[in-house]
């Protein structure tokens, strides 16, 4: 099904590109459109994920230089049984994170350094799992083509606004062909956009819950991110707002339409499902569960636990006390 709508996606842009293409410059146009869109499909496959990631001047960082926030993405990787992706960071005061990558295989989650400063170990668990469940349901990839070919068809409306002549003979609608696509080439984009991410945001915030077993961190998170992201900008995001919807809460400030235009879902709604989640999770969990859910540990809590713990083929002397079965 994830190969499926990434074709069906796939077709439906470049119908957006053919389409632009007629109105500018006809059949001609058309034909250019068409094997413009196939190799932009072909490069965004394939390079996608390293333009953006350069676009927002990201880092890649080892346990080395970040030991919790590495551990803590390859302790999510594990439980939600998925390969260990590239951690990035990007030094924006904006808290936000997005995942990016053609597969799991080639994955990398990117959380901004506003991100890191502002949530708890608990609510950075939450996020980190929201962006390990978009790459498990292999959302990456078609947030991370629909940027580019948003993109694409936003420079192909500035091309007409600029470049585009009425008075063509291969142009069939003449003026009112270059206007169109100046008008509906972007709007296009970006209700494309709309679709995907709305309807990926909330599947991701449940698996993402199931991955980190409790609903309510990620419902702390986001609660904290959307009061970050409308009070602190995002100079970069500004400047490429086909990338908007690839974050986990909109880092674009468009308070006056984002009920109509907004790529994310309101937050309310988000939090409140989180919330009737963590409730249906209670209610169905036995309390011996709960009590053994995974938490994420400080690095004093995990130098303390491991040295009690003997390591492996050490030889240990037996305590005196009560013999049995569970001495």
């Amino acid at each position: 099904m994830g190969y499926m709508r990434t074709a069906i996606l796939l077709a439906g842009l470049m119908a957006l590109f053919m389409g632009a293409g007629l109105m500018l410059g006809g059949e001609t146009g058309m034909a250019i459109a068409l094997v413009f869109g196939i190799g932009v499909n072909f490069w965004a496959y394939w390079s996608s994920d390293k333009m953006v990631l350069k676009m927002y001047g990201a880092r890649e960082v080892s346990r080395g230089a970040q030991p919790e926030f590495y551990d803590l993405v390859a302790m999510l990787s594990r439980q939600a049984g998925l390969p260990m992706p590239k951690v990035y960071i990007i030094d924006e005061d904006q808290p936000n994170a997005f995942a990016t990558g053609r597969n799991p295989q080639n994955a990398a989650v990117a959380a901004t350094s506003g991100l890191l400063k502002l949530l708890s170990p608990s609510e950075l668990a939450g996020v980190m799992a929201h962006e390990l469940a978009h790459v498990k349901n292999r959302d990456t990839l078609i947030m991370t083509v629909t940027a580019t070919i948003a993109g694409a068809l936003s420079m192909l409306a500035n091309f007409a606004m600029f470049f585009g002549r009425g008075d063509s003979r291969n142009n069939p609608l003449g003026i009112v062909g270059v206007i169109l696509v100046m008008i509906l080439a972007p709007l296009a984009a970006m209700m494309v956009q709309m679709a995907i991410s709305r309807t990926r945001e909330y599947e991701a915030d449940r698996i993402g819950s199931e991955i980190c077993g409790q609903p309510s961190w990620l419902a702390s998170a986001l609660a904290k991110l959307e009061q970050g992201a409308k009070h602190i900008d995002n100079a970069r995001a500004e400047q490429n707002p086909a990338t908007a919807h690839m974050f986990i809460v909109n880092p674009l400030h468009t308070k006056s339409m984002d009920n109509l235009f907004s790529t994310h879902p309101n937050m309310k709604n988000r939090i409140a499902r989180l919330q009737a989640l963590a409730e249906d999770m209670a209610q169905e969990a036995p309390t011996s569960v709960r009590a053994h859910q995974p938490h994420p540990e400080r690095p004093e809590q995990r130098s303390r636990r491991s040295s009690s713990v003997p390591r492996a083929g050490a030889r240990t002397r037996a305590r005196p006390g009560k013999r049995g079965p569970w001495a």
